[in-house]
């Protein structure tokens, strides 16, 4: 295993701060430096950029993107224990790591980047994974805050997340994510990389927010595809009845059929779906 700096072993850093991984925070240490170096370059160039990490542990992939030229890395930790090991990689790297001892899904980075833009590149812990990715892909305004993200996620929702219409994985979370960013699954990682192993592969996945997303009211959306998929193996007709509105109309302005099902209907249809849901609701919050 090539050495990416002199800092000690991750295997070593871990037994001296005692940073066993907990279950309860979703915590699969990633202890190869060749893999999270791949991580690191899968972002792009990284010498003019501010990177936000969730969840660095003992700090592989952090040292990966500060010895790959990240100007900036913003580590965002809730386990205290992670704290010290990242303190040894912030004085070999002076200057150009922030350690933020917070929640990350109650952490807002804005204020920290001064309007300017980031990347965010993350092996996410696992039990918090689906809940970021929908929490950055619902931010407000769009574009967003971050002009990149890579994450690492189990291989099972790295598949819901770049899913299209008639694959198995799709849903809810791929109309979103597809409807606001490009998405594409960069590699895997087998679980004997990973102390403890994970019971799953787990991939690496990028999201290019898309500057223009098809024009719809997003709350609209995310409403729609809830109702289509809540009950995806009905048709249209009977999942959309939830919307307390016609399901004729919001098909008709998608171009299918009401008997088609969900996940048969591309993210364009969805979109359309939300704007007619859209209109529905002001025609009749204007005559009300």
């Amino acid at each position: 295993m090539a050495a990416i700096d002199d800092l000690p072993p991750l295997r070593d850093v871990i037994r001296e701060h005692a940073l066993s991984a907990r279950k309860s925070l979703g915590q699969n240490f990633l202890l190869d430096l060749n893999l999270t170096a791949r991580i690191a370059r899968a972002a792009g160039p990284l010498e003019d950029s501010t990177v936000i990490e969730v969840g660095p542990g003992p700090g592989g992939l952090t040292r990966a993107l500060l010895a790959l030229g990240a100007r900036r890395v913003i580590a965002v930790e809730r386990d205290e224990r992670a704290l010290a090991p990242l303190e040894d990689i912030s004085k070999r790297y002076p200057g150009r790591l922030d350690i933020v001892c917070a929640d990350a899904q109650r952490f807002d980075p804005r204020e920290l980047l001064a309007g300017e833009r980031a990347k965010i590149v993350a092996n996410l812990p696992y039990n918090i994974a689906t809940q970021l990715l929908i929490d950055w892909l619902t931010v407000e305004p769009w574009p967003p805050w971050y002009d990149m993200m890579v994450l690492m996620f189990q291989r099972e929702v790295a598949e819901r997340i770049v899913a299209r219409e008639n694959d198995e994985a799709y849903g809810r979370l791929a109309v979103l994510a597809n409807w606001r960013a490009e998405t594409k699954i960069l590699f895997d990682i087998s679980p004997a990389a990973f102390v403890p192993q994970p019971k799953v592969t787990s991939s690496v996945v990028r999201l290019v927010p898309r500057a223009k997303p098809q024009a719809c009211d997003r709350r609209a959306l995310e409403q729609v595809a809830a109702a289509a998929f809540g009950q995806r193996r009905k048709m249209l007709r009977q999942s959309l009845k939830s919307l307390s509105v016609d399901p004729e109309r919001l098909a008709a302005a998608a171009h299918v059929e009401v008997t088609r099902r969900a996940e048969t209907i591309p993210v364009s249809g969805f979109v359309a779906m939300a704007r007619e849901l859209a209109d529905i609701r002001s025609e009749k919050s204007s005559t009300s």
